[in-house]
């Protein structure tokens, strides 16, 4: 339903899929637009204009697939500017993107065409951290490091950790309901967010904030911008639940033979470890052989060489007791090679190898981004099923394109897997092998009746599967009426 017209391109919003959309034009914005916006700023807000080339870090995504048109990057500095902005864009029936970060995989920070860009990133004072609850109070645009640091320093820990924590903001992880390596131990962000302040298309400030464990008031409404990518409201502030920080930290870096093994780890580990238990990380030979030519693997099958096994997990444990977790995690290690599941490990002896495990984690996808084209798909499927999926879309590639590499890790724990496609050297999407693998894999999870996102979202990757391998008719209908009630013009 894009559309030309007097003045340019008509917008559809970026990333809500077109069937929930109410049928409206977008006027595309002008210089005078520009002004307008401009003089809505206080003296903290900013405005940004040029061409798409002059604003390239705000119009390209991360992967550098998907690539928008933006003229105009809005740069407010208080709730207050935002709710202007969107009251004067919504009037105007002028599309907006939200956008924090700009780490997301799916395509959904940027714009499909040349909609204005509302950048968070000068939303980012950390208000407090109250010592008695427990309880986070901060800015949408906090750099998720800055708020583990903050939270460090005061004897918590924010119970989201990702790779991307460097870059990404706390708006855009509530926004996508990003899930990442402690989602076993300390739940999704629906379990640690008690409140939100959120603005909506017409300008609203909405007040959902609350520093309240228990409030059985009503509706959570919450909930519904948690994981709405932006396109109900652009959310500003954040109260999050931080559990006390961890006295104690053990990691092991396993190797197994054969993906059975895989699972009767995982197994004797949630049995072993229990409550220490935190995260359980996956990843195979294929990737790992990309990762190696930065960071040394630890465990290879020739001792100091380069030769890797099948398999290998990241098991990490958090605790109170030093001395009993470290009893606990002696114990789960022992049994698990007594028992031939784990053929070779190492364990970490200090909290600096422990970060070296996990920067080898944390290299997977930017290893696979530097090999060549890359072709991500992040699904969850049953546990027992996990790596069948992996097999069988190796199988298909290598009849097509026996260069390519599929290569894979995940949250295994949770049933996630980051199942990855890469031709080396070559930077330039291959058409047949989109074609080939995109339905073998979607049938593939639909079948095992898993989920195509498990914790990316679904943003102009795959919005066009909703209603058929997203969510069912009736649900999407409900999604119609929500959107129109918070969105009626469909700026978002």
């Amino acid at each position: 339903v894009v559309a030309f017209a007097d003045g340019g391109a008509h917008l559809l919003p970026n990333n809500f899929p077109a069937q929930l959309t109410p049928k409206q034009t977008y006027e595309a914005p002008t210089p005078s637009d520009a002004e307008a916006l401009s003089s809505l700023l206080d003296q903290g807000g900013s405005i940004l204009t040029g061409s798409p080339a002059d604003l390239s870090k705000y119009n390209i995504d991360w992967k550098n697939e998907y690539r928008g048109q933006s003229q105009i990057v809005v740069k407010p500095k208080t709730p207050q500017e935002i709710g202007r902005i969107l009251s004067y864009c919504n009037a105007e029936r002028i599309g907006v993107v939200p956008q924090g970060g700009n780490t997301g995989l799916v395509g959904g920070s940027v714009p499909v065409a040349d909609e204005i860009i509302v950048s968070t990133e000068r939303i980012n004072a950390i208000h407090r951290l109250d010592m008695d609850s427990g309880i986070l109070t901060c800015d949408a645009g906090c750099i998720l490091q800055d708020l583990h640091t903050y939270a460090a320093a005061r004897n918590h820990l924010v119970p989201i950790d990702l790779g991307a924590k460097g870059t990404c903001q706390i708006g855009g992880n509530v926004a996508t309901n990003a899930g990442g390596q402690y989602f076993y131990r300390f739940g999704s962000l629906h379990a640690n967010i008690l409140g939100l302040e959120v603005v909506l298309a017409d300008g609203t400030i909405l007040d959902l904030t609350n520093t309240n464990r228990k409030d059985n008031t009503g509706y959570a409404m919450k909930h519904l911008f948690i994981g709405s990518e932006g396109t109900l409201g652009l959310i500003t502030k954040i109260n999050l639940s931080c559990p006390r920080l961890p006295s104690s930290r053990n990691a092991a870096f396993l190797a197994c033979e054969s993906f059975g093994d895989v699972l009767k780890t995982l197994k004797l580990a949630k049995e072993e470890l229990g409550e220490c238990l935190s995260a359980f990380e996956f990843m195979d030979r294929a990737v790992l052989r990309l990762v190696q030519k930065k960071h040394r693997i630890p465990v290879t099958c020739s001792g100091d060489g380069d030769e890797l096994y099948p398999f290998y997990l990241l098991v990490e444990t958090k605790g109170s007791n030093e001395q009993h977790d470290a009893e606990k995690m002696t114990s789960f290690l022992e049994k698990s090679m007594e028992g031939n599941h784990v053929v070779d490990g190492v364990l970490s002896q200090a909290r600096t190898q422990v970060e070296k495990m996990w920067a080898i984690r944390e290299h997977c996808n930017p290893a696979t981004k530097d090999t060549g084209y890359n072709w991500k798909y992040d699904i969850s499927i049953p546990v027992s099923e996990y790596y069948d999926i992996a097999e069988e879309i190796r199988r298909a590639i290598y009849a097509v394109r026996p260069d390519a590499l599929c290569v894979n890790w995940g949250h295994i724990c949770d049933g996630n897997l980051h199942l990855n496609v890469t031709t080396p050297g070559e930077f330039e999407e291959d058409e047949e092998i989109t074609a080939l693998i995109e339905p073998c894999i979607f049938e593939s999870v639909v079948r095992r009746k898993g989920s195509i996102s498990a914790e990316h979202g679904l943003g102009r990757c795959k919005n066009e599967y909703l209603g058929t391998l997203a969510k069912n008719e009736a649900a999407v209908a409900k999604m119609i009426k929500i959107k129109g009630m918070f969105d009626p013009y469909g700026i978002l």
